[in-house]
């Protein structure tokens, strides 16, 4: 398996780690009415999208509007 892939448990959540993290850039587009490349650019950098990156937090199992809520929290504090 390649080291690029997200495992939880022993199941690849790459796929689901991927559509989330674009629902949630759609999300934060629309709401801040940004192009997604730059909600993209917004939000690579935040602990919402490090915590993505880590399948142990379970990040990926959250719907995209509570990442997202978590999002828009940590870019107005």
């Amino acid at each position: 398996m390649s080291e690029d892939r997200l495992v939880y448990k022993g199941q690849d959540v790459t796929l689901d780690v991927t559509f989330k993290i674009e629902h949630v850039v759609r999300i934060v587009a629309e709401q801040r009415q940004m192009t997604f490349d730059d909600a993209y650019a917004s939000f690579v950098g935040t602990h919402a999208y490090e915590a993505l990156q880590r399948p142990n937090s379970l990040m990926w199992a959250e719907s995209a509007e509570y990442i997202a809520d978590r999002y828009f929290e940590e870019a107005s504090g």
